[in-house]
């Protein structure tokens, strides 16, 4: 009987979309456990499938959460599927440590009532909810909202109080653990969702990609109210409409709540032949994106939560060597470093500043692309977070951790079905000279005989 079997329960994305589950998966596999993974489905997913050697069950997801009780609807629909896909995933595959991602912070009963079969539990701590309550609604005031935000703080202490081990996205999270959540240093382990490097890297994109524009900015990354993703709207009718940049394309790549409210918005700033909208899109058209675009931006707005939160797009900008602008975060600040340019939250001039300081000077583009790209392989590698990753299971299942890293396989983020684009050409990022080329073109190198005659 193998005795190395770990079941991951999320419910805020399907997988393998979520990145940072995926990675976790395919670190877990790599040394041997096998893993299964409880989530919704996204779009057209089977209610069962095996990627990679993981077999993912998938419940239909909840209505959309609309108020207090739709999200109440939502937690117990969640709940009770993963509870029941438990009993399933228990008969047919088995499992020895549960680990649940957040939000929400619910699913610490499942793993106490499975802690009556010797079960374990990893809590992924991958949002603080009592920081996302304040910056959705402000500062509880009336004893409806101090009841909804103690709730949270409870559901919150519970989990910590249940979970054999920890895992923080980050030293904030890390903190806060330790503090609020009364857990031992020893039990915290700190895991940051690190781009994998190897894999995600700048390729030569379409040329049709920027569709004729001189400029191309792209942010990536969910769309929820806490998100921002209007800044971006803003930033855009500022360098259009009010200092008459021309040439200037703008892609908002994700999905979430504000997707339909952000459509409506640009349609009434009139920059609907300025900004284009992809909806989910999958790892072959990020990286055409990412490639091809000359600024990240991070709109993400100083709140209790964004303030002490990892911006995965902030990596992910620096893995593509891409120059991004960003509200200045204590995270975001510890993420980028000085491979970015963070402005005061909130300002809009300065945003937009900012942003056209990049656009018109290519050099400056070069040397923060270029160092991007250095500290996201030098810092922030998803290889050294995934040994820390993985060495929680080896201390619990009682494993020799010793491994070196070289050994490793990784692999690239699975397909989730969306799209495909055929063999893409990587930049050579042993070449300096090419690879600050590419930082200022984005465009891919002439053969030899593409080249003019001197003649």
């Amino acid at each position: 009987m193998d005795t190395r079997r770990v079941l991951i329960i999320v419910q805020n994305l399907p997988v393998p979309l979520d990145r940072r589950v995926w990675l976790e998966c395919n670190a877990l596999t790599a040394q041997g456990y096998i893993v299964t993974v409880i989530c919704p489905k996204g779009p057209g997913d089977p209610g069962y499938e095996v990627v990679d050697g993981v077999a993912i069950y998938k419940y239909p997801p909840a209505p959309e959460a609309r108020g207090l009780f739709g999200y109440a609807l939502e937690f117990v629909w969640s709940w009770l599927r993963t509870a029941i896909l438990s009993v399933r995933v228990r008969r047919e595959r088995g499992f020895d440590v549960i680990q649940a991602c957040n939000p929400p912070d619910t699913y610490w009963l499942l793993a106490w009532l499975w802690r009556t079969r010797s079960v374990r539990f990893v809590f992924d701590h991958h949002d603080l909810n009592p920081e996302l309550f304040v910056s959705r609604f402000g500062e509880p005031r009336t004893l409806a909202q101090r009841m909804q935000y103690r709730g949270l703080l409870w559901l919150e202490r519970m989990t910590m109080r249940v979970a054999d081990q920890v895992i923080s996205t980050n030293c904030s999270y890390q903190g806060i653990a330790e503090s609020r959540g009364h857990c031992s240093p020893e039990s915290v382990t700190v895991v940051r969702s690190g781009p994998d490097t190897r894999v995600m890297r700048p390729i030569y994109p379409d040329p049709d990609i920027r569709a004729g524009a001189e400029h191309l900015l792209v942010y990536l990354g969910i769309m929820g109210p806490q998100d921002g993703v209007e800044i971006v709207l803003d930033v855009a009718d500022e360098l259009v409409r009010r200092r008459g940049r021309e040439g200037i394309r703008v892609v908002l790549m994700g999905f979430g709540d504000c997707l339909q409210a952000l459509r409506a918005r640009c349609t009434e700033l009139g920059l609907d032949d300025v900004v284009h909208f992809t909806g989910r899109v999958g790892p072959p058209t990020i990286a055409q994106y990412l490639s091809a675009a000359d600024v990240g931006v991070g709109p993400d707005q100083k709140t209790p939560l964004n303030d002490v939160s990892t911006m995965n797009k902030t990596m992910e900008y620096m893995a593509y060597a891409l120059p991004s602008v960003s509200f200045d975060l204590v995270e975001t600040r510890r993420s980028a470093g000085d491979a970015g340019i963070l402005v005061p939250s909130g300002d809009l001039d300065a945003f937009a500043t900012a942003v056209e300081r990049l656009l018109d000077d290519a050099p400056l583009r070069t040397r923060l692309g270029a160092a991007a790209r250095r500290r996201a392989v030098s810092q922030l590698d998803w290889r050294p977070q995934a040994q820390a990753y993985v060495g929680v299971f080896d201390e619990l299942f009682g494993r020799d951790g010793a491994r070196r890293l070289s050994a490793w396989p990784f692999t690239a983020s699975s397909d989730d079905g969306v799209d495909s684009i055929d063999s893409p050409q990587y930049v050579d990022l042993d070449d300096e000279a090419e690879l600050r080329r590419f930082i200022v073109e984005r465009t891919r190198r002439p053969r030899t005989d593409e080249l003019p005659s001197k003649s």
